[in-house]
């Protein structure tokens, strides 16, 4: 698949910044309800600035894998706190353009909305690509929320200076929540619901675990 180049790689934290802040107005926040193929999406880190980046395309009906790929490289980018995802993306994007398949869509282990200013992984990467994306955080990152109920299923808002900008979701009974915002293309309504279905069994959905763990061991 492609990837459309709508900007070039910073050098410094203002222009990662203008960027975040050009591509915002970018985000569609409804999209489609039903998704053919799902792709998982995650880096791990060897070192400082050695990373690997995977991903999983699972059926999305059996979330059997239809394909997987990874990327090395070195993150050029230095940690900042919400700027995060420039060090990431670089391999992440030579990672889907090596799919012989188009996810319908994608599951980032990261955040969307739920970002200092709206624009976290997630997003930039839906809007790059132009498929539906959605974030799914291990922690919270910014925001306030109540603690969701012990069920499975039961969810809060997240609200960050006064909007809404994701979920708390419980994926499994008694386990720790999950923290979801949107990235482009879905609403939240649908990517609350994409994550419980795609989290089955573990509290982390199938796609992430999967990319996680070719993450991890892509050998």
């Amino acid at each position: 698949m492609r990837v459309r180049r709508l900007h070039p790689w910073p050098s410094s934290v203002a222009e990662a910044e203008s960027i975040q802040d050009r591509l915002r107005g970018h985000v569609e926040l409804t999209g489609p309800t039903g998704f053919a193929l799902v792709a998982g999406l995650d880096v791990h880190y060897h070192g400082d600035d050695a990373v690997t980046a995977a991903v999983v395309v699972l059926d999305g009906s059996t979330l059997t894998p239809v394909e997987q790929v990874v990327a090395e490289a070195r993150a050029a980018f230095p940690y900042v706190p919400g700027l995060f995802a420039f060090r990431e993306l670089p391999a992440l994007i030579d990672a889907l353009e090596q799919l012989t398949v188009t996810p319908d869509l994608l599951v980032c282990d990261g955040y969307g909305l739920a970002h200092p200013r709206g624009f976290g992984l997630a997003c930039h990467l839906g809007v790059l690509t132009g498929l539906p994306a959605l974030g799914v955080g291990k922690t919270p990152f910014i925001g306030t929320h109540e603690p969701p109920g012990p069920e499975r299923g039961a969810w809060t808002p997240i609200v960050y200076e006064g909007a809404t900008v994701g979920r708390a979701l419980r994926t499994r009974r008694g386990v720790k929540p999950v923290y979801v915002s949107q990235g482009h293309r879905i609403s939240l309504d649908t990517a609350t619901d994409e994550v419980l279905r795609l989290a089955a069994r573990f509290r982390l959905p199938e796609p992430v675990r999967h990319a996680d763990h070719l993450a991890r061991h892509p050998s």
